[in-house]
């Protein structure tokens, strides 16, 4: 029997979010009942929310949660009832991608996670009032109090776990930790520079530190998110408000340049900015979503130099590999995400997206 619970609702691009009731469809063979305990506020719930990212509506946000298994399907196994996990994207496992250990490049990733608001072959996964309405959100929807996940995107973390603390594990920090770790595979001794200092760019400052690189720069327009980002290891804040970011960064690195850097903000001007930045051979990862035909202006001899740029999706990381590594991160004390979160209820959903917007919060997690 289908199974009612209390999600927030958004019924149109730039509306508040609604609690209300809703209904979840009974588990296929592939999937988990979770219930919901936190789920972390992303970029890419506001880019939905905004119109930028296509998502059928009314529905379900949310691809960030962390709950308790209630219940599985038939086929699932090395999961079961009671256990404590944190969802992150969905993936087939059967295409090139997936089995060349890159999931993040499923070649059914964007119907799976984003565009179809349904399972692959198109049934709803929640309905409201008898009506199907968007869901299976990254195949979890969990700005919800329970969300109907697939198997390959469930990751069983430690009994003791902080579920709250964990919820942003999902997408925004495996993000950073991956494209500093893998996109960009940052060496000791490096040159780094982050644009772009939210949740995405601390966990990449996070990571790029314990990478052990000569330089780290934050680069940011809000000067309190610059005084944490130094905090957590940046060895250098540039003000892009008040400074030339390029020059101020030649000056920092003595004129070499950054070997290595990571756009977090999707703005073009801001991934200009980068690839001026990098010295010989640099590379850029990119790992924003700006709207579609989004252009990055290059200067041809600029790059020939040997500079490199080239975008990542989620960390290009495999979350059942990624995420218990971070998980212990945080119970080890390296990833500190509770100097970047701040906890909101299912029905301060506008509040959190504000003051996620506006900078007043780095990581605002959804307590269910």
């Amino acid at each position: 029997m289908p199974k009612s619970t209390k999600a927030a609702v958004l019924s149109a691009p730039r509306a508040s979010f609604k609690v209300q009731d809703v209904d979840l469809a009974d588990l296929r063979a592939n999937e988990v009942l979770v219930r919901m305990v936190a789920t972390g506020l992303c970029h890419t719930d506001l880019s939905v929310w905004a119109g930028g990212v296509p998502f059928p509506l009314p529905g379900v946000l949310g691809h960030e949660g962390a709950g308790v298994v209630e219940q599985i399907g038939k086929g699932v196994t090395g999961v079961k009832a009671g256990d404590k996990v944190v969802l992150s994207f969905a993936s087939c496992g059967d295409c090139g991608a997936c089995h060349g250990g890159h999931p993040a490049y499923c070649s059914t990733w964007l119907q799976r996670n984003l565009f179809n608001g349904a399972r692959e072959d198109g049934s709803p996964t929640i309905t409201s009032r008898g009506k199907p309405i968007g869901g299976h959100f990254f195949a979890q929807s969990s700005f919800a109090n329970h969300g109907i996940a697939e198997q390959r995107n469930v990751v069983v973390v430690n009994p003791d776990a902080d579920l709250v603390q964990l919820a942003p594990l999902g997408c925004g920090v495996m993000t950073g930790f991956g494209s500093v770790w893998y996109a960009l595979d940052l060496k000791p001794g490096a040159r780094m520079g982050v644009f772009g200092t939210g949740a995405v760019g601390m966990a990449a400052l996070i990571a790029a530190k314990l990478r052990k690189p000569e330089v780290l720069i934050a680069v940011d327009v809000v000067p309190e998110r610059l005084k944490v980002a130094l905090d957590l290891g940046a060895t250098h804040a540039v003000n892009a408000k008040t400074d030339d970011v390029v020059e101020r960064i030649r000056e920092i690195t003595r004129g070499a340049g950054l070997t290595a850097a990571l756009d977090t903000t999707g703005v073009a001007a801001v991934a200009r900015s980068a690839i001026d930045a990098l010295g010989a051979r640099g590379h850029l990862v990119t790992c924003a979503a700006p709207p579609p035909g989004t252009e990055i202006p290059v200067d041809f001899q600029g790059i020939l130099t040997g500079k490199m740029v080239s975008g990542v999706t989620m960390g290009d990381a495999t979350p059942q590999v990624l995420i218990p590594q971070l998980a212990e991160l945080v119970m080890q004390g390296q990833l500190p995400l509770q100097r970047l979160t701040k906890q909101y209820r299912l029905d301060q959903l506008d509040q959190a997206a504000h003051d996620m917007h506006a900078g007043i919060t780095v990581k605002p997690v959804i307590v269910h």
